[in-house]
């Protein structure tokens, strides 16, 4: 599955900053904000759990790794720092 928009949490106000597996995502470089979501320029991916395939190769030891990208929104809310995690 893929997308690109992430829903901003309710009461996040700019500045906030964002990351996708733990890397810095600069607004109009990597995302825009529009309408309460994040908009990424790229697609995120979310591949899910392993397969029959996937816990064969497991059983045997054989590891088998899949893409599921995550989302940090590090932002204050009443002067205490917050991170929302998707």
């Amino acid at each position: 599955m893929t997308s690109r928009r992430v829903a901003l949490p309710p009461g996040v106000r700019s500045p906030f900053q964002v990351y996708v597996n733990g890397v810095p995502q600069e607004a109009g470089a990597d995302f825009d904000v529009t309408g309460g979501e994040i908009v990424f320029r790229e697609a995120l991916v979310q591949e899910g759990g392993p397969g029959k395939r996937g816990w064969m190769l497991g059983f045997w030891g054989v590891g088998t790794y899949k893409r599921n990208d995550e989302v940090d929104v590090r932002y204050e809310e009443g002067g205490r720092p917050r991170v929302a995690q998707h």
